[in-house]
């Protein structure tokens, strides 16, 4: 009897072994490849690694690569796919054909997902496998299936948070050690937290997609991301920190979901100015910090990093050992609970500085409780619509202003 259950024992471990297909081996790949061979937690190795480049030098032997994506989707043997590609199309293309084919995947593709999630949702129940993200949203913050489990009632309020670590990084180094922008992105880039071409960091669109993601769990509702207003921080001047100084503030580049009512709500990126009594003021470097609100439980507040790749290497592992204990999302509020209207009429106040009245003109405030006008540089401080703000959305990063959220 003793015999039999030990070979059962071993039938059913050998069945949960995970042999993974790995799109990607770039800062993220290589690191999950690192803590993979150092887990404990979770019977998985990786089969195969699928590549684009052939010459490049890379810490593992030739035999470990192909160059043909077809070789991982047919390949029988492999249970699970892990895409960390940048190429949001073609990561579009690897997971959809991936599901159909009856594989489960873990995606870090925050862009590709933001554009695809609800198609993607759609397809995981129509082929019974599971998409799991939580390293596309926070790093090492395990935000998605925080929301998924343990904030899964309709008592959620908001959700706020600085969800990109390299813009995060370099408005420390500008705040904390006097460091010109320029000068910061430039660290960030050397150190791996922000990519030659810096837009997706800097103007809102990484922390842009990584809300979109937490939104749809968190309310259960998917908005496109062109519905959204997002601006970063790319035209920050010295004119911009000065005021924020002067006023004991320090500006964070800060995403948030928020319910208006029991029927609606909005959601917006935005630079921020930030008193000292918050808890994402002391967030510095590349780390990331998100506060959830809720009726009766108030503020709750996650921290972990946010940028480089051990932290998200760490949160792709999770997936991995979730996903070998058959984890998938549920997307309660998405099923369960009444889909709330998402709406931009919603009013925030703002400092915006500009240092000419064409460009002053763009923009349609509701009114106006603070104004300066000096020789080079001039500001207001008023509440604007964000659906005026998603009117000039595309020209925002061609005008000499720089936009912050006020919030008291």
């Amino acid at each position: 009897m003793g015999q039999t259950l030990t070979s059962c024992t071993k039938e059913i471990i050998m069945s949960n072994k995970i042999n993974i297909g790995l799109f990607g081996y770039g800062v993220v790949g290589e690191s999950l490849h690192h803590v993979l061979t150092h887990s404990k937690t979770v019977d998985a190795q990786i089969s195969k690694i699928c590549v684009k480049q052939k010459n490049k030098k890379r810490s593992l032997s030739a035999d470990h690569f192909s160059f043909d994506k077809e070789e991982i989707i047919n390949d029988r043997d492999i249970n699970l796919v892990v895409e960390l590609i940048d190429d949001a199309d073609e990561a579009y293309t690897i997971v959809k054909r991936c599901l159909e084919n009856g594989k489960s995947v873990v995606s870090g593709n925050k862009k590709m997902l933001a554009h695809h999630l609800e198609e993607l949702i759609k397809l995981q129940e129509e082929t019974n496998t599971s998409l799991l993200y939580d390293a596309s949203a926070c790093g090492s913050i395990p935000i998605i299936r925080n929301i998924e489990e343990y904030y899964d009632n309709d008592l959620l309020k908001s959700v706020t948070g600085i969800l990109n670590g390299s813009s995060n990084y370099i408005l420390s180094k500008i705040f904390n050690e006097g460091l010109d922008y320029k000068i910061a992105l430039k660290q960030a880039q050397e150190l791996g937290f922000a990519e030659s071409n810096p837009s997706l960091d800097v103007d809102g669109f990484d922390s842009l997609y990584k809300l979109i993601i937490i939104a749809t769990h968190a309310l259960g509702t998917y908005v496109e991301p062109h519905k959204v207003f997002n601006y970063g921080i790319s035209n920050i001047s010295l004119d911009d920190i000065q005021y924020a100084r002067e006023k004991n503030l320090k500006i964070k580049l800060v995403a948030q979901v928020l319910k208006l009512d029991q029927e609606s709500f909005t959601m917006f990126v935005i630079p921020r100015l930030v008193r000292p009594d918050k808890y994402i003021y002391n967030v510095e470097d590349e780390y990331n910090g998100v506060v959830i609100q809720g009726e009766f439980y108030d503020k709750q507040f996650m921290f972990g990093k946010g940028a480089g790749g051990y932290p998200t290497g760490s949160a792709v592992l999770s997936d991995i050992t979730a996903r070998s204990h058959n984890y998938k999302y549920e997307y309660k509020k998405k099923k369960y609970f009444k889909q709330l209207e998402y709406r931009t009429d919603h009013e925030i106040e703002v400092y915006l500085r500009y240092r000419n009245i064409v460009d002053f003109s763009h923009f349609d405030f509701e009114n106006i409780s603070e104004k300066y006008s000096g020789r080079n540089t001039s500001y207001v401080v008023g509440t604007i619509k964000l659906s005026n703000l998603l009117k000039i959305k595309s020209i925002l990063p061609k005008l000499d202003v720089f936009l912050a959220y006020i919030k008291n």
